[in-house]
């Protein structure tokens, strides 16, 4: 375990230089000139070019490329991302100052999924072709095709509109994590329960499975105890990434339900060409998800003893 996660430290290096690079560079290539921009939210008027060029000189923005992407990602292996042209404070603390708000939703919702999908996937595979197992297959197939912005707008008009229920949008209390959470896990539910069925029809025909049933073992032990447990590496494999990927694509949901999280502070920083702010969340959300990958491939020990990390 020690070897391999070693290993899989020194590879996630030349990964992350590859993704600052690659932030770094679409954001110097994107259109709109930030120096103007700046001045012209500071001064409330069009800034003279001899402001604009005294402007980008003390941005660096004159700077050949390769010189500041060098200044650049040596200040991000350090911690520091760079000043929001915008807000004037350091990226790192504003995002990690909005990240537990994007964490809080995505962990309920990803949370709320696996709860609902794997008992659905299980069963739908152990009663093949039941009406449960039909049913299950329509819901997942709708809640896979559903967009989330509508998926939103649905949660919105049915609860808080019409039942009242629940508040449309903002932070306090729990409740108002409840309808962003339910728009971030529907999707993830969906694919992880047609997963599961998968997988598990897939184990249940194995050997091993009907030497289990042989030896006389019940049906909870079979199915839960050999069957789900050898099926639940696709699965967590999956429901990492989509973690990942909810964490980082957030931005929709937290912009329709006005939640203070990190997607809709970026998303901000994008129409006001806050280049610092977008090149420090690629970068954090891509260490993030590289952490999560190494999280999920150390899990696979955990869950198959036959897997021994490190050894070919």
């Amino acid at each position: 375990m020690i070897p391999y996660l070693l290993r899989r430290l020194v590879y996630l290096g030349p990964v992350w230089l590859g993704i600052s690079f690659i932030a770094f560079a679409l954001s110097s290539l994107s259109p709109g000139d930030p120096a103007r921009l700046t001045l012209q939210r500071q001064l409330d008027r069009q800034p003279t070019a001899e402001e604009v060029t005294r402007a980008r000189q003390d941005l660096g923005l004159n700077d050949p490329f390769a010189v500041r992407y060098v200044q650049w990602v040596g200040q991000a292996v350090t911690g520091d991302l760079g000043t929001s042209y915008r807000t004037g404070e350091p990226v790192l603390g504003a995002l990690l100052e909005r990240f537990p708000n994007t964490l809080r939703i995505t962990l309920l919702g990803l949370g709320g999924a696996v709860v609902v999908a794997l008992p659905l996937g299980v069963m739908a595979a152990v009663w093949r072709n039941s009406p449960l197992d039909h049913l299950s297959r329509i819901v997942s197939l709708l809640g896979a095709s559903m967009p989330s912005y509508w998926v939103a707008y649905l949660l919105i008009l049915l609860f808080a509109v019409r039942l009242h229920m629940l508040p449309v949008a903002g932070r306090g209390t729990w409740q108002h994590m409840v309808l962003p959470a339910t728009t971030l896990g529907l999707a993830t539910s969906a694919s992880l329960m047609r997963l599961t069925r998968s997988e598990m029809l897939e184990v249940l025909g194995q050997d091993f499975v009907r030497t289990s049933r042989a030896k006389g073992l019940g049906p909870r032990a079979v199915v839960v105890g050999h069957a789900l447990r050898n099926a639940l590496i696709p699965v967590v494999t999956v429901a990492g990434m989509r973690f990942a990927g909810l964490l980082g694509g957030a931005v929709i949901v937290e912009t329709i339900f006005a939640w203070p999280g990190i997607g809709k502070f970026v998303l901000d920083s994008i129409f006001d060409r806050d280049y610092p702010v977008i090149q420090g969340f690629v970068v954090f959300m891509g260490t993030v998800f590289l952490l999560v990958n190494l999280v999920v491939d150390l899990s696979y020990g955990l869950l198959d003893p036959r897997i021994r990390l490190g050894h070919r």
